[in-house]
């Protein structure tokens, strides 16, 4: 089958940088397509520009790269699509919790036809042509809760409630999309799909026992669930319960807890850390007691010290100062804004969100960051002798370093879409 890739030229803010380029579930989404799509495509091509697409009689799968699917979704588009025989669009109706309470808010990628919302993915069994029909997949959503929000703090519902489906499929048009990629439609769908599996199937139960046993665990310690890779060294006292993936050459110190969570290559994890539901990218760093709770930390990015994270993303090569704080609840239970796909603050529909930090930034020790607010990409923000509160979108030209007599030794890496990039020796 044939794979036309329709890139997305759009910048995410604060990253500066298209979706396709950004890591979800520590992998680039371009190699997340390739890996999910590997045992259907014989041969691939991409376009700059949109449509018309090119000129073929065979099968083809067609999707812009700045969407997020997984295997279970794609699985189940094909085979149906496929059994129509027909040409396919990916469509979505707001009786899909998932789509309705996750996907569509702070989106623009999705086409509204009738009663559908139709998203950028097409299947042509004789190549393309002009029209499709919509085709909608059962998310087999799943509603789970992690904790009770007092319905002081909250302004519509009590309960902290995710829709998570066992089938996803979304467009990442806004830093919250990562978030809701990586954490809802990932780590929370990757153990619903666990359950699933031992609901479903009474031998997967048995082994996962056996295996716990054997090995003298807990169900939930025993690597049925906790997969560890080349070169580790965890130490005895950690606490790992899975579903959990960690990479090779890992160093996991005394004290520390880490549960459903995804720990990339050469990550080390000093003592007394805690993480949870969290995504942690290749070559990050974090020293004692940092704390990820549902938060995305890219690759190569330093979390310090008494840090806590809860609800946030934050990019590639940046540093987090020790005792920072991203809180995630608005004290005034009115609804949370963030900035959407074409950098417009609208209702985010969440009721308790963090933050986001986009790439090469430096943060300093003692910050506050308050809910759903930006930093953008490139920005430097020194400590003071007081507090310091974040309490709107931090643009790169009210960086700290433009007052330092050294700012210059600090380079833009990630400029605006269509800003000169700075040179760097």
């Amino acid at each position: 089958m044939l794979k036309i890739i329709l890139n997305c030229n759009d910048y995410l803010m604060p990253f500066n940088e298209r979706a396709r380029d950004l890591r979800i579930h520590n992998s680039p989404l371009w190699l997340w397509h390739r890996d999910v799509l590997a045992k259907y495509v014989t041969r691939e091509m991409e376009i700059s520009g949109g449509f018309p697409l090119p000129e073929s009689r065979e099968a083809c799968i067609v999707y812009q790269d700045n969407l997020y699917f997984d295997a279970a979704y794609i699985d189940a588009f094909l085979a149906e699509a496929r059994k129509r025989d027909r040409p396919s669009r990916a469509a979505f109706s707001l009786k899909d919790a998932s789509f309705r309470e996750h996907a569509l808010p702070l989106s623009n990628s999705y086409t509204q036809f009738d009663d559908y919302y139709l998203a950028d993915l097409w299947y042509y069994p004789n190549g393309p042509e002009t029209e499709a029909d919509p085709l909608v997949i059962d998310s087999q959503t799943r509603e789970l809760g992690y904790y009770h929000v007092p319905t002081y703090m909250a302004s519509e519902q009590g309960d902290l409630t995710f829709q998570v489906p066992l089938r996803g499929l979304m467009a990442i048009d806004s830093w919250v999309h990562i978030f809701i990629a990586d954490v809802v439609y990932g780590l929370f769908s990757r153990g619903a799909r666990f359950e699933q599996k031992l609901e479903e199937h009474p031998g997967a139960k048995l082994r996962t026992l056996l295996k716990a046993i054997l090995e003298g665990k807990q169900v939930l310690d025993c690597s049925e669930l906790v997969v560890i890779g080349r070169n580790c060294q965890i130490d005895p006292s950690a606490v790992i319960h899975g579903p959990t993936t960690i990479g090779d050459n890992v160093t996991i110190g005394a004290g520390a807890v880490i549960e459903n969570s995804i720990i990339g290559n050469n990550v080390n994890i000093s003592q007394g850390c805690q993480l949870m539901l969290s995504v942690v990218g290749d070559g990050s760093f974090l020293p004692f007691r940092a704390a990820l709770f549902m938060t995305t930390l890219m690759e190569n990015s330093m979390v310090a010290q008494n840090t806590c994270l809860q609800m946030c993303v934050i990019g590639r090569n940046t540093f987090i100062g020790a005792g920072t704080t991203f809180t995630d609840f608005k004290l005034i239970p009115s609804a949370l804004r963030a900035i959407d796909g074409l950098g417009h603050l609208r209702p985010s529909n969440r009721e308790v969100l963090g933050g986001c930090v986009g790439h090469n930034c430096r943060i300093g020790a003692g910050m506050l960051i308050m809910p759903a607010r930006t930093i953008e990409s490139d920005v430097i923000l020194i400590g003071s002798g007081k507090p310091r509160e974040i309490s709107r979108h931090m643009p790169f030209e009210e960086s700290d370093h433009h007052a330092l007599a050294e700012g210059d030794l600090h380079t833009r890496q990630y400029p605006r879409h269509g800003e000169q990039e700075t040179a760097s020796w």
